[in-house]
C-alpha cells in the first residue's frame, strides 16, 4: 500500500504557498477530551466556534474570517510606505525611459521648448502627434501595471522591493480584471490632469489610512500590498 499523499484538488493552493493565508493558532490546552457536551456548548465553552461572536471583518476579512478580532491576522506583513514609494519611482522609471526615447519622433519635447504663450501651448498639446503620444503613454502604463499585477502580483519595481499586491478577502493574486481597475484609478488621473495632485493624494492616503494602508487604487480593487516572505 502506498504511502503517497494525494494531489492536492484543484484551486488549492499547495501547503508550502507562502502567499496562502494562515489561519491563527488554536488557544494554548485546546478543549478538554471527550468531545462537547450533548445539546451543544454552552455560552463561553471552548468548544464554541470563533465566528459565532466575530463581527463581519471588512471586505470578508484577509485574517479575520477565521475568527480573530485583529484584522490584520493571518496576513502577511504590511508593506512599509518607504519600499511602497521605491517600488513606485521604479516602476515609473521602467516606463518613463522608454517613453521619452518614443517621444522623439512625434517632437514632443520640440513643442515643449517653443517660447509660447499658455494659449499656444494647450493648443499645440492638443495637436495630433501629441494626443498620439498621450495615448501610448496611457496604455503603457495601464498595460504595464496590470499585466505585471495579475501575473503574480508583482511589478519589476515590487519584486526589487519584495513587495506583492494581494486581494483582500483572501490574499489571492488579483485577476485581470481588478488588476485593471487599481491600475486605471493608479495611473488615469494622474496621466490626464492631475500629474501632481493625484499621486500625492494617493500618497497621503496610504500613509494615515487604517488598518490596511490603502490608496485609492488599492480601495478600488479591494487588495491590499505585502510583503513578501524573505
Amino acid at each position: 500500500m502506498s504511502n503517497d499523499q494525494p494531489p492536492p484538488s484543484p484551486g488549492q493552493p499547495p501547503d508550502d504557498d507562502p502567499f496562502r493565508k494562515r489561519p491563527q493558532e488554536p488557544p494554548p490546552g485546546g478543549p478538554p477530551p471527550g468531545g462537547p457536551p450533548p445539546g451543544g456548548p454552552p455560552p463561553g465553552s471552548p468548544y464554541g466556534s470563533p465566528y459565532d461572536s466575530a463581527p463581519p471583518p471588512p471586505y470578508g476579512g484577509y485574517g479575520g474570517g477565521y475568527g480573530g478580532t485583529d484584522p490584520l491576522a493571518g496576513m502577511p506583513p504590511l508593506a512599509e510606505s518607504g519600499r511602497r514609494i521605491a517600488a513606485r519611482v521604479i516602476d515609473w522609471l521602467i516606463i518613463a525611459i522608454p517613453l521619452a526615447i518614443i517621444g522623439i519622433p512625434f517632437k514632443v519635447y520640440e513643442r515643449a521648448g517653443d517660447e509660447n504663450d499658455f494659449g499656444d501651448t494647450v493648443n499645440s498639446l492638443n495637436g495630433g502627434g501629441q494626443l498620439v503620444f498621450q495615448l501610448i503613454t496611457i496604455v503603457a502604463y495601464v498595460a504595464y501595471d496590470t499585466v505585471m499585477t495579475a501575473k503574480n502580483g508583482q511589478t519589476l519595481g515590487k519584486k526589487l522591493m519584495k513587495l506583492r499586491v494581494a486581494m483582500l478577502n483572501d490574499g489571492s493574486t488579483p485577476p485581470m480584471s481588478t488588476a485593471l481597475i487599481r491600475a486605471i484609478v493608479l495611473w488615469l488621473p494622474a496621466l490626464i490632469c492631475c500629474a501632481c495632485l493625484w499621486p500625492l493624494l494617493i500618497l497621503i492616503l496610504i500613509l494615515v489610512d487604517k488598518p490596511y494602508k490603502q490608496g485609492l487604487h488599492d480601495k478600488a480593487a479591494k487588495t491590499v500590498v505585502v510583503s513578501v516572505p524573505q
